[in-house]
């Protein structure tokens, strides 16, 4: 196991309390340590890059104070430590991600509206970290969104849900995927959705395109989507790992899924040439938006030398 820590990120609303939770949880199963770091923005006016002077650190945080409260006589904890920073939280929020093997957030915090479903930093730590991020939202969150549970799913018990896209498959993704299963002794749902119908465009006088079998389609992808997990299913033989291959929104599917898991597990988009700046994908976008349950945001594997 690692011994970097299972960073969580608090400020003192329910939303980051309940994120505390769901971190301790993870620092027990790994056997980590666990940091419970507040980000005190003293400067709210200022522009998010630039720190103002302003007064000297207390040497008391509120919030650091109520968490510690909150754990006191509790026993089973790993071991924790307590880190009070100033500047911007959606700044240093991701860069807390170099020295962890885990950061969770909650979905929301103290600041911005009411009706806000991802709050910024919670959006900018899962868009930047260099590390797996956590997102834990509200409880009921999800719940009668009118999203059907996917045809053929068997939803009893408890699971954890990956996304694959089998033409670029991120293996980081899938890793955590398979671990996080391993570790909550639970079976894992590998959602490979394709797109169906096909989109098909037609110049004036062109010929249509020729029909195509969706049920060969979706036994390409099935096939894909194996060649994919046997690496990883040798590393974890005692995860019994699904595939649901699946028409249609990949992100809705993802969804439906989260009602029924205990952790979602989406990729980050990888850097490209013509896009060097870090972005999620729609997909991981609209599961961190809508789905029912805690969601994990990986960054991608590094490219190969």
């Amino acid at each position: 196991m690692s011994t970097q820590p299972v960073v969580a990120a608090v400020d003192g609303s329910d939303d980051s309390l309940r994120a505390l939770e769901w971190a301790i949880d993870a620092a027990r199963r790994r056997a980590a340590p666990l940091r419970v770091v507040h980000v005190r923005q003293y400067a709210a006016w200022g522009q998010p890059e630039v720190l103002a002077a302003g007064p000297p650190a207390p040497k008391e945080d509120p919030v650091l104070d109520l968490v510690r409260a909150r754990l006191e006589g509790r026993t089973g904890l790993p071991a924790v430590d307590f880190v009070a920073l100033d500047g911007a939280p959606g700044a240093l929020l991701p860069e807390l991600g170099a020295t962890a093997q885990l950061l969770v957030l909650g979905s929301r915090g103290r600041g911005g509206f009411a009706s806000l479903l991802l709050g910024s930093n919670s959006l900018a730590a899962a868009r930047d970290a260099e590390c797996p991020v956590v997102v834990v939202p509200r409880p009921g969150r999800g719940a009668g969104t009118g999203t059907d549970t996917p045809v053929g799913t068997d939803t009893a018990g408890p699971s954890v849900v990956v996304g694959l896209n089998v033409d670029s498959p991120d293996e980081a993704t899938l890793a955590h995927a398979f671990d996080e299963a391993a570790l909550r002794d639970v079976r894992l749902r590998i959602v490979a959705a394709y797109p169906w119908p096909p989109q098909t465009w037609m110049l004036p006088g062109e010929m249509p395109a020729p029909q195509i079998d969706q049920g060969a389609v979706e036994h390409e992808s099935r096939t894909l989507a194996r060649g994919c997990l046997a690496p990883h299913r040798e590393r974890h033989p005692g995860v019994v790992a699904e595939i649901l291959v699946l028409p249609g929104d990949a992100a809705g599917h993802l969804v439906a899924a989260s009602e029924n898991a205990e952790l979602v597990v989406v990729g980050r988009h990888r850097r490209r040439l013509l896009a060097p700046a870090r972005m999620m994908g729609s997909v991981t976008q609209a599961v961190l938006l809508h789905a029912a349950g805690p969601v994990a945001v990986v960054p991608p594997a590094p490219p190969e030398e």
